[in-house]
């Protein structure tokens, strides 16, 4: 048997916890209550300056402090990796609490910087086209690794839009998921609007429904094929979670004031890109207020499909808009590192 003062008890992280949780925490340590608002405070409060160390909390009493760090630690942790892109793009690789990587692409454009970040370490959907269903699923991310990606961003103050649309299913993932926005959105939090930040799916029908009643952030759907036997091949979620059905769900819901309800759409060469898939496109979302965002694809190794040229994105977005569903072509950033999902952190898997 060891002793009882050889056992280290591991550290709990402060970072990820709402404010009632950190009150009740630090009032099951002896400290008044109101102790965590100003924890929150000193978390969530300035994003200019991202604390590092409870000893950086200065109106927090001495003794509180020591108290404090014994149990717990802010458990933020820097990048420890990263590729920068010739446009400003710049790709992380951010270190997990159980010790795993995931990445997280920082994307600045004129006096917009939005940041992409990662809900799971690899991914369960293995869509055909992800570099990061390749890895399998090894694990959720915890309400502190996904709120890590930002709070110990070196461009953290530059933010002005957050996408989770990195690693991984976010309702797959939906309990963290959802208090990750919450720390980003409430008072006691980062204060971000919930228009600020868009949330990507494959459409879970179950836990998408509770997703746009829990939460007021924006929806996106990865669609990319209208057709079921296609979008099966690409997606082997939409065997389970068809994408009528998904689309059947979202007509429930009104879209028409801010918040926005979006379709991604990766565009390949002679596969989804034809007049017959945009006619599909528009039969499927006759009736909803969206957007469809055309996406050209990254390559990955070892699969044979190819983007789209200019001239038939073009095509399809001017067939789309003229039939009343606002499209855009996406640019695309940061083809000159590890840009599509997934490839950072394989590489480093495999090193």
């Amino acid at each position: 048997m060891f002793a009882t003062e050889d056992i280290q008890q591991e550290k709990k992280s402060l970072l990820g916890m709402s404010e009632e949780e950190l009150r009740q925490t630090v009032k099951e340590l002896g400290m008044p209550a109101f102790t965590g608002g100003q924890i929150a405070k000193w978390m969530y409060g300035n994003p200019e300056k991202s604390i590092m160390s409870i000893d950086e909390m200065t109106n927090i009493s001495k003794k509180n402090r020591e108290i404090l760090a014994e149990h717990y630690e802010i458990g933020a942790m820097a990048p420890i990796d990263s590729q920068l892109s010739k446009d400003g793009t710049k790709k992380y690789l951010f270190p997990t609490q159980n010790g795993k990587r995931i990445e997280t692409v920082f994307i600045p454009d004129g006096d917009r910087a939005t940041l992409c970040v990662s809900c799971q370490v690899g991914c369960k959907m293995n869509c055909l086209f992800c570099q990061t269903g390749k890895q399998g699923f090894e694990g959720q991310l915890t309400v502190t690794d996904i709120i890590n990606q930002i709070y110990s961003l070196p461009e953290r103050a530059r933010l002005t839009n957050i996408v989770f649309m990195g690693q991984g299913e976010p309702m797959d993932n939906l309990d963290n998921v959802l208090k990750a926005t919450k720390v980003l959105t409430e008072a006691w939090g980062m204060a971000w609007s919930p228009r600020r930040i868009t949330v990507s799916s494959v459409g879970v029908k179950d836990k998408l429904k509770r997703f746009i009643e829990e939460s007021e952030c924006h929806v996106a759907i990865s669609l990319h094929s209208p057709i079921h036997e296609q979008r099966a091949q690409l997606m082997p979620a939409e065997k389970g979670m068809p994408i009528e059905d998904v689309v059947a769900l979202l007509k429930n819901y009104d879209f028409s004031h801010q918040r926005r309800l979006s379709f991604e759409y990766i565009v390949f060469d002679g596969l989804n890109d034809t007049t017959t898939h945009a006619k599909e496109i528009v039969r499927l979302l006759k009736g909803l207020d969206c957007r469809v965002n055309l996406i050209r694809f990254h390559s990955i190794p070892d699969v044979p499909l190819k983007t789209s040229d200019e001239k038939k994105l073009e095509t399809l977005r001017d067939y789309l808009t003229h039939h009343g569903i606002f499209t855009t072509i996406r640019a695309s950033r940061g083809q000159d590192i590890f840009a599509a999902c997934g490839l950072l952190s394989t590489k480093r898997q495999n090193d």
